[in-house]
């Protein structure tokens, strides 16, 4: 029998996932928003548009993981990519408002750490 890479999800993987998110809709949240890339990003953007480098400066995320990272948001909607076609082209990321919507929440998330976490 063939086993898989540790790093390889399987069908039951998905289905204990899919339960989980039907039970709770804070684990149906967090798996909406993803991975710890994901909320860097989308914190970062709470202060409003920035370009491609200056959110590669701010989160530290490396050019290949903030590009795929933007993509994956851009596709489920959280960020809108607004593009200048001059001489260089530029584009501008900021929230949408379902990623605007998140601003509470991470509020909320922040005082809380404040709060608990030494």
């Amino acid at each position: 029998m063939a086993t898989q890479p540790p790093s390889a999800e399987t069908d039951d993987d998905t289905e204990v996932k899919q339960r989980n998110a039907d039970v709770c809709n804070v684990v149906g949240a967090i798996e909406e928003m993803g991975a710890k890339w994901k909320l860097i990003v989308l914190n970062d953007l709470r202060d409003g548009e920035k370009r491609f480098n200056e959110l590669k400066r701010s989160t530290g995320a490396s050019s290949y993981t903030l590009s795929r990272v933007l993509d994956d948001l851009e596709e489920q909607r959280f960020i809108e990519n607004r593009k200048e076609f001059e001489s260089p082209v530029a584009s501008y990321y900021t929230l949408t408002e379902k990623g605007g919507t998140l601003c509470p929440v991470f509020d909320a998330i922040d005082e809380w750490g404040e709060d608990w976490l030494e």
